[in-house]
């Protein structure tokens, strides 16, 4: 490789190192890099800088962002999320999968993940608290959901990576990508409820009658036992008491429901908001047309229900993720320009056996994503993953979906937004030791995620 494409690479993984430590955008770093490298190397003007600028990717999540900020704000988001919880009546052990399920809803409706992951947190994180539920076990199965439908044909993410591949002369199939992604995300979560009441049976974690937890500062690897009558905080909770015993989640246990849970008159502009939403799904997913409009169009008709929150609205649009996305790809363009793509994936060949190329990238993205942007890594590693899809040696939906999952499913570290926003919202436990329970889980998640995604997606296939 030569100086010129060597020096723009090292300034990406500078880039990295930079946003790790420091709080900026490392998009703002990709515009920069790209004015540097595409200027000052290539000889580029303004309008060919922004060739690439993925117009297409940032108006999506304006748009998307937009409508279900509008529909958090009106209350419907917690209207179905309290309707879920009513819907399993009671049977507290069944909440996690409730919110599992609320948060992948949401991303594969289009909801970018830490934005799911924002929206649900306090609901579960606070449920666990009044229930004495485990809140890492809670936190870990709200990241885990919104993972799980962050790759549908119609989310921020799953656009992204199509692009990004179809751009290339490949296609891949959305919806083998979004049920790869639903799939991995449920059983990590099936070996996460499972691993951790194992856990806790072979550390004989005890509970009292009322099952509160016994010790100062409650063990939150916990229980599946509930408090009756009020919790700490006051909040009255209707119903009997629940069997108790030892171990995390270990079987059903009926108990009441909260009383912020119990049904509430559906508003008009909640009504409205649910019929928008069937809307865009119909308009998006059965006529194929852009969710980047359509879902502006229905945000735009939520604002006029209340005009005296549309700048609050349009604040709560995730620019920063419009920032990050669009100066990464913008600066990985120029990259590939530059040929440094290509010769990267050249290298990588070298190693020998695609499956174990294959195998590297999954673990390189996995381990880098535990501490980076997951969205910024995708725009990096699977460019480079390319070339090695075109020699067909590998299933490309395969290998796509390996890289994609292994890049967010290690987003459970305190490192990342969605680790970091439900440490933030842990309540009831010591802030310190969920910190450092969040980090030993995320160790053990990128140390097995990427082997378990490259074995059932990528070797699997390829062998049988």
């Amino acid at each position: 490789m030569t100086s010129v494409e060597v020096l723009p690479l090292i300034a990406l993984v500078a880039m990295f190192v930079i946003a790790t430590f420091f709080p900026i955008n490392i998009g703002i770093l990709g515009f920069i890099g790209a004015f540097g490298v595409g200027y000052f190397m290539l000889g580029y003007d303004d309008k060919e800088l922004l060739a690439e600028f993925p117009s297409s990717i940032v108006l999506t999540i304006v748009g998307v962002t937009y409508f279900f900020g509008m529909a958090k704000r009106n209350g419907t988001i917690d209207l179905l999320v309290n309707a879920c919880i009513r819907g399993v009546r009671g049977r507290v052990t069944l909440v996690p999968w409730v919110f599992f399920f609320c948060a992948s809803v949401l991303t594969a409706l289009g909801t970018f993940s830490p934005a799911a992951v924002a929206l649900i947190s306090p609901a579960a994180m606070s449920f666990a608290a009044r229930t004495k539920m485990s809140p890492l076990v809670m936190g870990i199965m709200t990241i885990n959901g919104a993972h799980a439908g962050a790759f549908s044909p119609i989310s921020v993410s799953g656009v992204l990576v199509r692009d990004i591949v179809e751009k290339s002369g490949l296609s891949i199939n959305p919806w083998t990508l979004f049920f790869a992604s639903y799939g991995i995300n449920l059983l990590l979560s099936v070996l996460t409820v499972v691993g951790y009441a194992a856990l806790a049976r072979v550390r004989h974690l005890e509970f009292s009658a009322t099952g509160t937890p016994e010790g100062p500062d409650y063990d939150d690897l916990g229980s599946a036992g509930v408090s009756t009558g009020h919790d700490p905080r006051g909040t009255a909770i209707v119903g009997g008491s629940g069997s108790t015993g030892t171990g995390l989640l270990t079987r059903p246990v009926r108990t009441g429901v909260l009383l912020d849970a119990m049904p509430t008159p559906v508003t008009r502009v909640q009504k409205l908001t649910l019929a928008l939403i069937g809307v865009v799904l119909v308009l998006v997913l059965v006529f194929h047309l852009p969710i980047s409009f359509i879902s502006i169009a229905a945000g735009a008709v939520l604002a006029f229900t209340d005009l005296s929150k549309q700048n609050e609205a349009i604040a709560g649009i995730s620019w920063s993720t419009v920032l990050l996305v669009a100066g990464m790809i913008t600066y990985i363009s120029v990259l590939q320009e530059i040929g440094t793509i290509d010769h990267l994936a050249e290298m990588s060949m070298t190693i020998g056996a695609p499956l174990l190329v294959a195998a590297v990238l999954c673990y390189v993205i996995g381990v880098t994503s535990a501490f980076a942007s997951s969205t910024a890594l995708l725009t990096a590693i699977i460019p480079m993953a390319l070339p090695l899809l075109h020699t067909g040696a590998l299933p490309v939906v395969g290998v796509v979906a390996a890289l994609a999952i292994s890049a967010t499913v290690v987003d459970v570290s305190p490192f990342s937004t969605n680790g970091a926003l439900v440490l933030a919202n842990a309540q009831g436990i010591a802030r310190p030791r969920f910190y450092r329970q969040l980090l030993l889980n995320a160790g053990i998640v990128v140390a097995l995620a990427p082997a378990l995604c490259w074995l059932v997606l990528v070797a699997a296939p390829a062998l049988f």
